[in-house]
């Protein structure tokens, strides 16, 4: 994470932009304290790093090496973190690869709901979060072990007997390397913002309709992120933003291979029990115009 560059600019610039003199700021997840120490290098009066793993061993010798003042370290879950004051600025780096999966929302919430002023601020609040379908390059496709014929052995006999589980049907990636195309024009399938946000305003269903504009085979859907600041500021996790913050991968909610054609019409339905847990997630695609419109038997749903 600390050699991610586009990651470190990013959040870099953030503070150099929101962090004001005087400031009390609550560092999310410190780890090493980096973020903590670019909001004192930012004239913060005073930075809490919270952190409850056994890193803040050497966050604390970090900060002593670097000479930077202003920040206490607090080993502590940020949900037992009882300060006597409230703080000017939240800041946070809590997405995960399904930019959920790290309890972003519910950590951060917890904290502006207890301790964050009236018109404080997040940093970063802004989320795009994506499901695009996609084509992987042929050279780094892998079916389904039931679409495989190896020189003649057919392997189909064994669709009667898919795994339950949904890590099959998922796929992580960090690789640039791995997709060929979008199908379809990507558009964000949910927009979020921290400020504001309730728990209870994430759906428990996404329904999306993507024509497809660059044919070809679909192998699934890649999940991505974009966290926004300002107007010009923004970090991506995108498989085709050659930009991307690298150390976060991609996931790809994997369908059974199936040929679109441009102008076909897909229709994508994510049903999520816990936004925390992907592995609750399922889901389901649809030919809804084309040649051969149907249903297709999905994975996951």
């Amino acid at each position: 994470m600390l050699a991610d560059q586009p990651r470190m600019n990013f959040y870099h610039s953030a503070v150099a932009r929101h962090v004001r003199p005087g400031d009390h700021v609550i560092d999310l997840g410190t780890g090493t304290g980096i973020l903590a120490a670019f909001a004192a290098r930012q004239g913060a009066a005073k930075v809490y790093a919270i952190d409850h793993s056994g890193i803040l061993k050497h966050a604390r010798r970090l900060a002593v090496h670097n000479q930077i003042k202003n920040v206490e370290f607090v080993a502590t879950h940020s949900r037992d973190f009882k300060p006597n004051e409230r703080v000017d600025l939240i800041l946070h780096e809590q997405m995960g690869d399904f930019l959920f999966d790290e309890a972003m929302v519910p950590n951060v919430i917890d904290l502006r709901e207890r301790l964050l002023k009236p018109g404080g601020r997040i940093l970063p609040s802004r989320f795009e979060f994506f499901c695009e379908p996609i084509k992987v390059k042929d050279d780094r496709h892998i079916p389904f072990i039931w679409e495989l014929n190896v020189h003649g052995y057919d392997y189909s006999c064994l669709e009667r007997s898919r795994p339950q589980e949904t890590q099959y049907y998922q796929h992580a990636s960090c690789d640039l390397g791995v997709l060929e195309h979008f199908l379809g024009k990507p558009a964000p399938a949910l927009t979020l913002d921290l400020q504001t946000l309730q728990e209870a305003d994430l759906p428990g269903e996404i329904r999306l309709s993507r024509t497809v504009e660059n044919a070809g085979r679909l192998d699934g859907y890649a999940v991505y992120f974009r966290a926004l600041v300002d107007g010009d500021l923004a970090l991506s996790s995108s498989p085709l933003d050659p930009g991307r913050a690298p150390h976060w991968g991609f996931r790809i909610l994997r369908t059974d291979a199936a040929t679109f054609a441009q102008g076909d019409v897909i229709e994508f339905t994510l049903t999520v029990e816990q936004w925390t847990k992907p592995n609750t997630w399922r889901w389901q695609v649809r030919k809804a115009s084309g040649s051969g419109a149907a249903t297709l038997r999905q994975n996951g749903a």
